[in-house]
């Protein structure tokens, strides 16, 4: 079984209009409500494209009812912790001639909430796939990932991470079975500008010195780039289309690499996979679907 971690879930509260006045009273074309988060992002792509998975992380209040609620309706498995205070937050995403975000901060999580989490995930076995993913709330532990990382060890659980930094770096030392950083983020946790996709290649390979197994760097309209812990380096570009919509492409990716690895333990076609799916949501208004996923697929 495959899950997925959401430490901070939020209702993305999007609105469309046709330019944003500060200081005046703005009249809004469209709104829409998704529920939001990098695990629940993934979580529901890999429903879309028909593999099932358990969705955990925290909800609070109201927000957080919405947020499960909304999860189940889209027909994820849910197995989120109801923190005793606060709301899960909101995060409103103004589309106008520019794009402009104000993310909530969210609620607090007590230390016996975060052992709830640590229970449930003391219950995967082996053969269980783990995706970690997002920034981490500002009430947990800095190294949280870390500490499910050294739990799980020797366990015979593959653990996907996809953070950036610091953040990322710091679980290497645990061998995670992919992590998933863009050309950008790579170039910041060593403080370069890569420039070629040889010195993307020649990076990517120091994380897996220091740890990583197989590490997937994604370029946006200029593709993907794996380097496996077989040694190989695999190279894919993009199918045609259109770009409406980034929210969501990375995990799409991540959805998709993650479940045909796990079906057919073929890493090129795990890469077709997962440069389809994040295609498909890049060229949707949301996230992909396995129609849209099949049709991108063919042209790779």
């Amino acid at each position: 079984m495959i899950y997925t971690v959401t430490f901070n879930p939020a209702l993305d509260y999007v609105v469309k209009m046709d330019s944003l006045e500060l200081g005046m009273v703005n009249r809004s074309k469209s709104e829409t409500i998704f529920y939001g988060g990098k695990g629940i992002n993934v979580s529901t792509v890999l429903k879309n494209i028909g593999v099932d998975s358990v969705a955990l992380g925290f909800v609070a209040g109201f927000t957080g009812k919405e947020i499960e609620d909304g999860v189940k309706t889209m027909g994820v498995k849910t197995d989120f912790i109801q923190l005793k205070n606060g709301l899960s937050r909101i995060n409103v995403k103004i589309k106008a001639e520019q794009e402009t975000e104000i993310n909530g901060q969210g609620p607090d999580i007590k230390k016996d909430e975060l052992q709830q989490m640590f229970d449930k995930l003391d219950k995967l076995q082996s053969g269980d796939c783990l995706i970690l993913a997002g920034t981490i709330p500002a009430s947990l532990p800095s190294d949280i990932y870390e500490q499910i990382m050294e739990k799980l060890m020797n366990r015979n659980i593959d653990i996907v991470v996809d953070a950036t930094k610091n953040l990322l770096l710091n679980v290497l030392k645990f061998h995670p079975f992919l992590i998933k950083p863009n050309n950008h983020e790579l170039g910041e946790m060593f403080g370069v500008v890569l420039k070629s996709d040889d010195e993307i290649v020649e990076y990517a390979k120091k994380l897996q010195v220091m740890g990583a197994r197989n590490v997937l760097i994604s370029m946006a309209g200029d593709g993907a780039i794996l380097i496996t812990e077989t040694g190989e380096v695999h190279k894919i570009g993009v199918p045609k289309g259109t770009v409406v919509n980034s929210v969501g492409a990375g995990d799409s990716m991540v959805a998709g690499f993650t479940a045909s690895y796990l079906k057919d333990h073929d890493y090129m076609e795990a890469l077709k996979r997962g440069t389809a799916t994040g295609s498909a949501t890049a060229f949707s208004e949301g996230l992909a679907t396995a129609d849209k996923v099949e049709e991108l697929y063919k042209q790779l």
